[in-house]
């Protein structure tokens, strides 16, 4: 009994923290892995874009642990640009280890603490606004006026508030501290199965046996990231 219960929770965090994709599926036309109990909901969301004149795409979905560990690590260690609340690129050199945590996280998680860990959560572009060497940035100037999303994301905005297809933007303005990021979609009813596992003392001790850079900051501060950087998110809707 006491195997199988360990077991069980060894299944449980590898799904958690993005250890395992083998409880996905891979969604051709879009490229990507999702929860498979989300696909009709996205299909019914896709044809109702097309309809509309919008070629809904996705740029992420599935992303594992190791991948969300190299994007820290990478802007951590500058080789990747850092961006401040205005898109604007940071010097980090000039920041202290605490002020390169809180830099990074306002539009990275944490390793362990990504809603796309989880397959239920996707960053939603329209594909048909673009030029095919368009390099997409997934900012909030794309999706404003003068932007080449600002239409997509206006009707967006009006299908979450009037559908039944509990996709929802969990980062959005006045809740938590993560800068919002309109193209982020999350799936309710599943997504909030996950981010109810997630603990500050599960992701301390997945932070304290991983390899990542500015580790003595994240974990003298995790009481604050995780009040203000993951548990505002926790069981929302619309």
């Amino acid at each position: 009994m006491t195997n199988q219960f360990n077991q069980n929770l060894l299944v449980q965090s590898c799904l958690l923290f993005g250890e395992s994709d083998a409880h996905l599926s891979e969604i051709p036309m879009l490229g990507v892995k999702l929860h498979p109990q989300l696909t009709q909901a996205l299909s019914a969301l896709t044809q109702k874009a097309a309809a509309a004149g919008f070629s809904l795409a996705i740029a992420s979905g599935f992303r594992s642990f190791e991948r969300q560990l190299s994007i820290w690590n990478n802007k951590a260690n500058g080789l990747r640009p850092v961006l401040d609340e205005a898109g604007r690129v940071l010097d980090i050199s000039q920041l202290t280890d605490d002020q390169k945590v809180f830099a990074i996280l306002r539009w990275s998680a944490l390793p362990g603490a990504s809603r796309h860990h989880w397959g239920t959560d996707f960053d939603v572009f329209d594909r048909a606004a673009i030029a095919s060497d368009y390099e997409l940035q997934l900012t909030v100037a794309e999706t404003e006026a003068g932007g080449p999303f600002a239409n997509f994301h206006q009707w967006l905005t009006q299908e979450l508030l009037n559908s039944s297809y509990d996709f929802f933007r969990p980062y959005r303005t006045g809740v938590g501290s993560v800068s919002p990021e309109p193209w982020h979609l999350s799936y309710a009813p599943l997504a909030n199965l996950f981010s109810a596992q997630l603990t500050e003392a599960l992701l301390r001790e997945k932070i304290q046996i991983t390899d990542i850079a500015l580790k003595s900051s994240i974990l003298y501060n995790l009481p604050f990231i995780f009040d203000h950087y993951v548990k505002p998110y926790q069981g929302l809707h619309r």
